[in-house]
């Protein structure tokens, strides 16, 4: 009885993430057995590789001695579940949430694409 419950919500999960295709990957948050915790964050796809992403995002930061704030850019790695390879590019703005430690980089996952973008030259 549990086994369905537990099966059907992981079906609602995927129609909300939006990635039909199945996959074997064991660190995937919708397929696997990775759970996402922590903050979320947003930001453009520079890097991609076979199974991590690396996104940049602008922050304001405030500098108490001149009493002003100034833009800091911030780079994040991000697991790239393999159900999601194909939909994911460079330029693309990308939700990403935290997660346990995968790697001596990557501490978070991607959690679904926001918006299309191009690609830089």
């Amino acid at each position: 009885m549990k086994k369905e419950k537990a099966r059907k919500e992981k079906m609602e999960k995927e129609k909300i993430a939006g990635a039909e295709k199945t996959c074997n990957d064991v660190k995937c948050h919708i397929h696997g057995k990775l759970k996402t915790r922590g903050r979320t964050f947003e930001g453009t796809v520079i890097k991609k590789f076979p199974k991590r992403v690396v996104i940049e995002f602008e922050r304001m930061v405030y500098i108490r001695k001149y009493e002003r704030y100034k833009k800091s850019k911030t780079k994040i790695h991000a697991r790239l579940p393999a159900c999601m390879e194909d939909e994911i590019n460079v330029g693309d703005y990308i939700k990403v949430q935290e997660c346990r430690p995968l790697s001596k980089l990557i501490h978070s996952v991607v959690i679904e694409k926001i918006k299309e973008g191009g690609e830089k030259k």
